[in-house]
């Protein structure tokens, strides 16, 4: 493969791209009522059989796969393939329960390495690079995900994996990465890392980064670009679909990323009545794999909740910036409230650092949210009244409820080593 050349399939017409997508679909869909049990009963329930594809507006007519079902057939059970064609397993933290486990067969993996080369290759990078994967190796599919791409776009791989943030300072000094792989939340505490050893982040040797795991915002772009003086790029993807590289934004338009849609069908749907929306319509990303053999996905729901988006650098669909997740919103007083919402208005705050959490609490009957936020260490002590009703007023004025901030100096807060937790429910503990 030509390093810097597109591969034919980033270039066809839509048509082409449609009909491609027909055919993978027919297969997959054939080849997981065949061949994995969960598919064959959740389809006969549903009264619908893979002959029953004929367009891919007829997929609408299959039933959705939830975090649910791979739960309930923990570890092995939507594996469709003998187990001696597996050849690797991951599995998601499962912070928030039983976790859940994907398979790869040896061409899932190879496919996988190909997602991740052509999302670094769409970042601009090639085999000249060398590249710091700080994201978390092990069960957790950031790391190796990564790191086989990296090796099959030829670049050199630094394999750091996630912690050790002094570590990661010193080895960005020492082996002068291009390029940085890392959650966002993760960025910012290596940025701290180098400006404390080095003085500042911006003269080391990375250009670009490729940031996933969570969701980050606009302001949070601005912030790591300016303080490490690089070009910050989404790279998204999820371990139940396949791992990073199922969308990568594009260097040349930086306007989301763009899905890769010969291995990944997307479709937004309405979180509460499952119905297929129009693309432009926000709603919840839901996606199909069309070439994954070990562990293929029928319509699975990402709680992520986005907008399709036409393309610009690539004839495939972008997704917008993810505004939250359906599980992850907050009703405070009837009023819907995501971790995204309060990030955005606490870094509109230069005095303030990119590091807080939300604690939601009962204030008689009342669900309340409390905010913690850190002061810059540069910043007078004295000002931490001002900052803080300025912090409350913004949030009563874009978010439409009112607050309680509490404002720390920088440090007091932990710092994550991969993805940040920023929402703490305390009302169950007071």
């Amino acid at each position: 493969m030509n390093n810097n050349a597109m591969e034919k399939i980033e270039t066809v017409s839509v048509d082409e791209l449609r009909s491609v997508q027909l055919e993978r679909m027919k297969k997959t869909l054939q080849h997981a009522y065949q061949n994995s049990p969960v598919y064959k009963k959740k389809f006969d329930e549903a009264g619908v059989h893979p002959d029953d594809f004929k367009s891919l507006e007829d997929l609408a007519k299959f039933p959705f796969t939830t975090k649910k079902d791979l739960r309930d057939n923990y570890p092995f059970g939507m594996f469709a393939v003998p187990q001696e064609q597996i050849i690797r397993i991951h599995a998601s933290s499962g912070t928030t329960g039983q976790p859940t486990v994907v398979g790869y067969t040896q061409n899932d993996i190879n496919v996988w390495s190909d997602v991740v080369a052509r999302s670094l290759r769409a970042a601009g990078l090639s085999n000249k690079d060398t590249i710091q994967v700080s994201y978390g190796y092990g069960l957790f599919t950031g790391g190796l995900g990564a790191h086989y791409g990296v090796e099959r776009l030829g670049a050199t791989v630094i394999p750091m994996s996630g912690g050790q943030t002094e570590r990661q300072a010193q080895l960005i000094h020492d082996f002068k990465p291009t390029a940085l792989m890392v959650t966002p939340s993760y960025c910012l505490n290596i940025i701290e890392a180098l400006e404390k050893k080095f003085g500042t982040a911006k003269d080391c040797s990375i250009k670009t980064g490729i940031f996933g795991a969570e969701p980050w915002t606009n302001e949070m772009r601005r912030e790591i670009e300016d303080r490490l003086g690089i070009n910050a790029l989404d790279i998204y993807g999820l371990s139940e679909v396949m791992g990073p590289g199922v969308a990568m934004e594009c260097l040349e338009t930086k306007d989301g990323p763009t899905i890769w849609e010969d291995h990944f069908y997307p479709e937004i749907i309405h979180p509460e009545t499952g119905e297929v929306l129009p693309d432009g319509e926000l709603g919840e990303l839901v996606f199909t794999t069309i070439t994954k053999e070990g562990m293929p996905v029928i319509r699975y729901r990402t709680r992520d909740l986005t907008r399709l988006l036409p393309g610009t650098a690539r004839p495939m669909r972008r997704m917008d910036k993810i505004v939250g997740r359906s599980d992850d919103m907050m009703i405070i007083r009837g009023v819907n409230v995501f971790p995204s919402q309060i990030e955005e208005q606490i870094l509109h705050i230069p005095q303030l650092v990119p590091n807080y959490q939300i604690q939601i609490c009962k204030k008689g009957h009342l669900d309340t949210l409390h905010i913690r936020a850190e002061m810059r260490r540069d910043v007078s002590e004295t000002l931490t009244p001002q900052i803080a009703a300025l912090l409350k007023a913004q949030i009563k004025t874009m978010v439409g409820i009112s607050v309680m901030v509490e404002i720390l100096p920088e440090g007091s807060l932990p710092r994550s080593e991969g993805k940040a937790q920023r929402v703490f429910d305390i009302r169950k503990s007071a």
